[in-house]
């Protein structure tokens, strides 16, 4: 990974327990090394802790997902939705050169 592990909300936690009970295939979107959005289809298996404390989710398929990375989990908003979202939008915030 490119950028350095940011804590998350305590309350992203109840989040993935919450989509952990669901039945059937969680749908995650999150970023992979620098800004590539990627989408991963799978049951949550849980939380897992590697190198350097960063936390990742664990999907049945043995896909890992670093937890601060995640944009949205079936539609919820994770806690990289923000930089998602900035990032989405930046080219409406400029001015193409016409300044």
């Amino acid at each position: 990974m490119d950028t350095e592990y940011m804590p998350i909300d305590p309350d992203f936690y109840d989040i993935i327990e919450n989509q952990k009970k669901t039945e059937g295939p969680s749908l995650v979107h999150y970023f992979r090394e620098g800004n590539d959005v990627e989408d991963a289809r799978g049951r949550i298996s849980g939380i897992v802790t590697r190198e350097k404390r960063e936390e990742f989710l664990l999907l049945d398929q043995g896909k890992e997902i670093r937890l601060d990375r995640i944009i949205t989990i079936n539609g919820t908003p994770g806690p990289a939705y923000d930089e998602y979202d900035s990032y989405a939008r930046a080219c409406m915030d400029c001015r193409a050169g016409l300044d």
